[in-house]
């Protein structure tokens, strides 16, 4: 989406930084293990990758959050194997429903549970920010996720501003 809604956050605080957008809608952790395995990231060295994969995983297939966690720990292999000097910023799968209680973010959580153990400080890094698109009683406004899933412009300002010290951070750190 930071192509449509993003497109003013990415400009922003991205294009600047001769960044690349990898990701696509509807994308579970399969897909991004089987174009990583057929060559996206041949001959390309990013310094740091972004990575915010799992939401279709918990919604779209009856996969276990350990199985889910697993792919993500797949990918961030694959992304090693491929480039060996990127940093990775992890994040945890963002919220999704109206409520604290919707079942499927209750399944995200479960599997944002595990994956800070993927995260070792030094070639990947967690980051959750949650907190940051949903209101002090747990609820997502129509403002952030106008479908309590997809981020609208004003969400994707807040994912790049929250990013963007991360990365900047990651980029200078030896």
């Amino acid at each position: 989406g930071w192509e449509v809604a993003g497109r003013e956050a990415w400009r922003e605080h991205f294009s600047t930084m001769r960044a690349l957008n990898l990701g696509f809608g509807g994308d579970s952790t399969q897909h991004v293990l089987w174009r990583l395995a057929h060559g996206e990231l041949d001959n390309v060295h990013p310094k740091v990758v972004v990575l915010h994969i799992g939401t279709n995983n918990a919604r779209h297939s009856e996969a276990t959050p350990p199985q889910i966690a697993a792919g993500i720990r797949a990918i961030i292999e694959s992304i090693h194997a491929k480039a060996p000097g990127a940093k990775v910023l992890l994040h945890a799968i963002f919220p999704r429903g109206a409520e604290a209680s919707d079942p499927w973010r209750q399944r995200c959580l479960e599997i944002n549970k595990l994956l800070p153990a993927l995260a070792d400080g030094q070639r990947v890094h967690f980051l959750d920010l949650g907190a940051k698109l949903t209101n002090a009683d747990g609820t997502i406004g129509k403002e952030i996720m106008p479908d309590l899933l997809h981020l609208s412009a004003q969400g994707y300002g807040i994912w790049a501003g929250a990013i963007r010290p991360k990365i900047e951070a990651l980029l200078s750190a030896p």
